[in-house]
């Protein structure tokens, strides 16, 4: 038998009790970061009324999170790589816990939203470091892949809860209290973190890319700014505007990172087999998860009337098969199923959700809920494969720059598809809506049952049924588009993907202490240092 001199005849240690332990340690913060982009969701009205904020304050309360978690993501990814994924968890930890405090307590409607800039800081420390940490204990390709999947479902799940949680706690206690239980998580974090969680970081990092960072910022939150706005208030000049600057900022950074010697995100990593199929796939499965959320949390609320809670509540049912996919896709690869057709079985078992809400009428709770399910499941098939795929691809000392790469396509993918499909069932509701209708009922859904209510008895429930009609119409032909894209994506990944193998960098964390004694070089990525054996 002759040994492929590529091919390191040491095989990766696997992970035992220790590291599983330090997952479950990890999953807190990340469940918690998730949580907290939808924890506000009922907590909102109680904020108003004991804060009293404009509508401008109101606004920036509920969405400052996420801007400023979304402009970070790259800044933070490749700090860790720099000084330490586990020095950087910490103190996101601790910078999260000591603004939740502030924010479940503050007096001001400026300081909640300081507060929440402070969390979403916190949070974009959080989010890179757990999954990379996740790609540093875990160097046995099987092994890394059931994590990767636990750690996409967590994603998935917090979201869900958020809103659910925030529900329960704004019920019995007082609004604070959505903030004041991210607490006890970091504080464990806190505590068996340094124990449990193995640290490192990139020997050779070079200068810190300063000039990147205003440049990061600036081509992210235009562009995420401009497609979160879009779905609602239309293609607004303002939002156009911010949409062409973001970009023209993007293309200054990514030249940015192309000619400077030391930059945040290195352009070798693009050259890695599999990396950028797998950060473009993943960013159309976002694309295609918040897309269906967009219609599917207004469906459950204004078309069939349900409670806010109500909604959350019935919104968890989806949740389950989110549960069982990742595992599912994960067992097939490791039977020795191309990833390529696992993966564009993913986006087809979604489209396939959509092909179900396109059919859904006025009053088809369950058909709307089996929909989404089976578009989440296929959504979650996808996103842990690719995950799973871009970090075994990159070299363990560039993981957390990899990890933040991912993260803000997927912030991208969830904006521009809340942006695209939300357009098309807009447009479609405007065709549907009379021209005899009240001006402010032909804009939005919510607009047309605010009116009705104030018309007589008869008028308004005609008016009403016709809203709720013209908005399921509009879901549907979304749904048809989404469908369409979702089916493309497979295409895509059967193409790129095909002759994709898992060509791992697997240096484990060095638990001497010493740094390792490979460096994270360009020239080393794309390079077999590992490919498991296959049986």
């Amino acid at each position: 038998m002759t040994t492929n001199p590529r091919i390191s005849p040491a095989a990766p240690r696997r992970a035992g009790r220790r590291e599983w332990t330090a997952l479950c340690v990890l999953m807190l913060p990340l469940l918690l970061v998730s949580m907290d982009v939808s924890v506000l969701y009922f907590a909102v009205p109680a904020i108003s009324a004991d804060l009293e904020p404009s509508g401008t304050q109101q606004l920036w309360i509920f969405d400052i999170y996420a801007f400023v978690l979304a402009g970070l993501l790259m800044t933070m990814g490749s700090l860790g790589d720099r000084i330490g994924r586990r020095r950087l968890l910490l103190i996101g930890a601790a910078a999260f816990g000591a603004a939740s405090l502030v924010a479940a307590y503050a007096d001001s409607a400026e300081t909640l939203i300081a507060a929440r800039a402070v969390l979403g800081i916190g949070g974009a420390t959080l989010m890179p470091s757990t999954m990379a940490l996740t790609r540093t204990m875990f160097t046995d390709p099987g092994q890394r892949a059931t994590a990767i999947g636990i750690w996409s479902g967590v994603m998935t799940a917090g979201v869900a809860l958020g809103s659910v949680l925030s529900g329960v706690l704004v019920e019995f206690f007082w609004w604070g209290s959505v903030f004041l239980v991210n607490l006890p998580a970091m504080a464990l974090l806190l505590l068996l973190g340094p124990v449990l969680l193995p640290e490192w970081k990139d020997p050779r990092p070079g200068r810190f890319d300063l000039i990147g960072v205003p440049l990061s910022m600036a081509a992210v939150l235009p562009v995420v700014y401009g497609l979160k706005e879009i779905p609602s208030e239309g293609w607004n000049v303002r939002y156009v505007v911010s949409l062409t600057v973001g970009l023209l900022f993007a293309a200054l950074f990514v030249h940015r990172q192309r000619t400077t010697p030391s930059p945040m995100i290195s352009p070798a990593l693009f050259r890695a087999p599999g990396f950028t199929p797998a950060v473009a796939l993943n960013l159309l499965a976002a694309f295609g998860m918040m897309g269906s959320a967009y219609f599917t949390t207004q469906y459950l609320q204004s078309v069939l009337g349900k409670s806010a809670l109500e909604a959350a509540l019935w919104g968890l049912l989806p949740s389950l098969l989110v549960g069982v996919a990742a595992p599912v896709a994960t067992a097939l690869v490791q039977r020795g199923v191309n990833r390529a057709y696992v993966v564009a079985a993913g986006f087809t078992t979604a489209a396939c959700g959509y092909g179900l809400l396109a059919t859904a009428g006025p009053d088809a709770l369950w058909l709307v809920l089996a929909g989404a399910g089976v578009l989440a499941a296929g959504m979650v098939t996808v996103m842990s494969q690719m995950t799973d795929l871009a970090l075994g691809a990159a070299p363990v000392e560039r993981a957390g720059s990899a990890s933040s790469l991912l993260e803000t396509g997927q912030e991208f993918g969830g904006a521009l598809g809340m942006a695209a499909l939300g357009s098309i069932g807009t447009a479609v509701y405007h065709h549907e809506i009379p021209a005899s209708a009240p001006a402010p009922a032909r804009e939005t859904l919510g607009s047309a049952l605010a009116v009705a209510e104030q018309l007589p008895a008869a008028t308004g429930d005609a008016l009403a049924a016709t809203a709720r009609a013209a908005f399921t119409t509009g879901m549907q032909g979304a749904a048809v588009a989404g469908a369409a894209v979702l089916l493309g994506a497979a295409a895509l990944a059967a193409v790129t993907l095909r002759g994709v193998r898992a060509r791992d960098h697997e240096q484990g964390p060095d638990t001497t202490g010493e740094d390792p004694a490979t460096a994270g070089d360009d020239s080393a990525i794309g390079q077999d240092a590992a490919e498991p054996a296959r049986t």
